[in-house]
């Protein structure tokens, strides 16, 4: 699937490939297949260049509201901490990160411009829940715009708002979409299949992309898979189901008489999903980035880009791609 000059050119994809477009509902995913730049050394794990955001960072503390430190405890690799990401733990109020950032191996970081995604101590959560989640892409343009403000209630209205949508108190508790909607959510992660090598995915909703996601390397991916498909994009096409579509989609069997002819109408209705997905994706407005440089470690560069539409960071690696999370803001997704 050739999708390289049909996405917004906030970086160069030329080096990538686009696998059969996969859907669940609302929800369509793209899969990337690229350069993993843990693959010359996928045996020896002391020279890897990147950790992962499950198996290589760790969240060490809550130092008070909005102050949230993570470290890498590895003993060689860069941790680059995805964008938004968040978590959920025991006997503290649940905190999310407005920005990427780089940690070395062994080294700690503070985030002092974290956000609260509780408003009050009512919304803890049971000590056997543990996990990271990625903030509901409705709320990532305006995350995106905060970081760096130092106040840990700054994104309370926005999650009260989005709570309204689903029709849920209106309060600044996140946990009622990402753990009470849990079991919706995660239907997304076993419809949704994340193949062998996968270096990322395009996520659209509906019929408009609503974002990219690439992974410096398959197993970073492997483990954002389940936060990004079912907390982040999982999230609005939910929200796209029940407000938006409101007819029956459920699809037509095919009028097959034997395993031959099933086989023939099944290859004919993946190529005119195909097309479909080529076609929305030719429809994504085209736009120029602004591209702020936020960090440097090494080689590494983290940017931030914003556009008319689309926003998010990413990161370079001697001027080649090794990271990226670019999203819709939801302006573009509400237009008809």
């Amino acid at each position: 699937m050739d999708c390289k000059e049909l996405v917004p050119r906030a970086f160069d994809l030329s080096a990538y490939e686009f696998g059969m477009p996969q859907q669940s509902g609302s929800l369509t995913v793209v899969p990337i297949f690229g350069r993993d730049w843990d693959l010359p050394n996928p045996k020896n794990k002391d020279q890897n260049q990147f950790t992962g955001p499950l198996s290589g960072l760790k969240l060490n503390r809550v130092v008070g509201y909005g102050n949230v430190e993570l470290s890498n405890p590895a003993t060689s690799g860069v941790a680059i901490v995805p964008l938004h990401i968040g978590y959920i733990q025991d006997q503290a109020q649940n905190h999310a990160l407005c920005r990427s950032a780089f940690i070395a191996a062994g080294q700690t970081l503070l985030f002092e411009d974290a956000c609260c995604v509780q408003q009050s101590q009512g919304g803890y959560l049971e000590g056997r829940e543990q996990w990271f989640f990625i903030l509901p892409l409705q709320l990532r343009w305006e995350a995106l715009q905060i970081r760096g403000q130092k106040s840990y209630s700054k994104l309370w209205n926005g999650i009260s708002h989005l709570n309204t949508q689903f029709d849920l108190p209106s309060r600044g508790h996140l946990e009622q979409i990402v753990t009470r909607q849990r079991a919706v959510l995660t239907q997304y992660q076993s419809r949704l299949e994340l193949l062998e090598n996968q270096i990322g995915a395009l996520f659209l909703i509906g019929d408009k992309l609503a974002g990219i996601e690439i992974a410096p390397t398959s197993a970073y991916f492997q483990e954002m898979w389940m936060p990004l498909v079912c907390f982040c994009y999982g999230t609005a096409a939910m929200f796209f189901e029940k407000k938006v579509v409101r007819q029956n989609q459920t699809p037509l069997p095919f009028e097959a008489s034997n395993l031959t002819e099933l086989r023939e109408q099944l290859a004919k209705s993946r190529d005119r999903f195909q097309e479909k997905v080529q076609d929305h994706l030719q429809n994504t407005p085209k736009e120029k980035f602004e591209i702020q440089e936020e960090e440097r470690f090494l080689s590494l560069h983290l940017k931030t880009a914003l556009g008319n539409n689309f926003a998010g960071q990413f990161v370079e690696n001697d001027g080649q791609l090794a990271y990226a999370s670019l999203f819709a803001k939801p302006e573009y997704l509400a237009q008809k």
